[in-house]
């Protein structure tokens, strides 16, 4: 650049590089593949969309793709059960991350440890187990029920069982159940997300708390986060591994 001075010139053409036009995906130095189990979810389909928006590719999973509604050139929309032991190992193969977003009861059970959530968990941490070195990492949504509300005493044992309807009663036990299957486990690098109490619609705005097992609330008292931010705060995981063989929670 003609009487420019070199460190000027260094400046100015990092400042051209890394100028993103309003509405463009933001394509970061490293592309991750993604498969996403749960992608037509209402927290599935922001996470397809958020890790899409920043120039990763995803694998979006479902019993029946016709229902994953997004077109991209990076995504592929592919059928998979969780409970298909045969099935998992195949995806999450090649995979950089595998998220977890999915909840039911498997059959007319009324066990925890039969909550699909729960299986998800385990069928995924083993079939990462066959690979070894270089498998994917986990990133498991679970919910808030399995935060504290104080030392040793959890959101979901605090909420009164008469206004639960017995299917989310063994899917919150569930959810409890996942976090401590996840905390045995050490040969596979796993992380637990879970949402405040919760969920909105709101947009996206990329600001939040980050927390650990403690529920959190805002000034007001709420303890929210809407679907939007929260896939945000698991793409940020995805690409900074900030809590490997942790938990962390998210909240406005």
């Amino acid at each position: 650049m003609p009487g420019v001075g070199p460190r000027i010139a260094v400046a100015i053409a990092i400042l051209l590089i890394s100028a993103v036009t309003p509405g463009q995906e933001q394509v970061r130095a490293e592309r991750l593949h993604f498969l996403v189990y749960g992608a037509t979810g209402k927290v599935g389909t922001h996470v397809v969309d958020e890790a899409l928006h920043r120039g990763h590719f995803v694998t979006a999973v479902s019993r029946d793709p016709s229902r994953i509604r997004q077109r991209h050139e990076n995504l592929a929309a592919v059928a998979g059960d969780l409970l298909d032991l045969q099935s998992v190992e195949l995806l999450v193969q090649d995979k950089d991350v595998v998220i977890i977003s999915v909840r039911g009861i498997v059959g007319n059970s009324k066990d925890p440890q039969d909550t699909l959530q729960r299986i998800a968990a385990e069928n995924v941490v083993n079939s990462l187990r066959i690979i070894g070195g270089g498998a994917a990492r986990l990133i498991h949504v679970g919910g808030s029920g399995s935060l504290e509300v104080e030392p040793g005493v959890l959101y979901g044992d605090k909420i009164p069982k008469i206004f639960l309807p017995k299917s989310l009663e063994l899917e919150i036990q569930g959810q409890i159940l996942t976090l401590e299957y996840l905390r045995t486990v050490d040969d596979v690098q796993w992380t637990y997300a879970t949402p405040a109490k919760n969920f909105t619609n709101a947009e996206r705005t990329g600001e939040f708390r980050i927390g650990g097992d403690a529920l959190m609330e805002d000034e007001r008292g709420k303890s929210r986060i809407s679907r939007a931010d929260f896939a945000v705060a698991l793409i940020d995981e995805a690409e900074n591994a900030a809590h490997i063989q942790q938990r962390f929670s998210v909240a406005y």
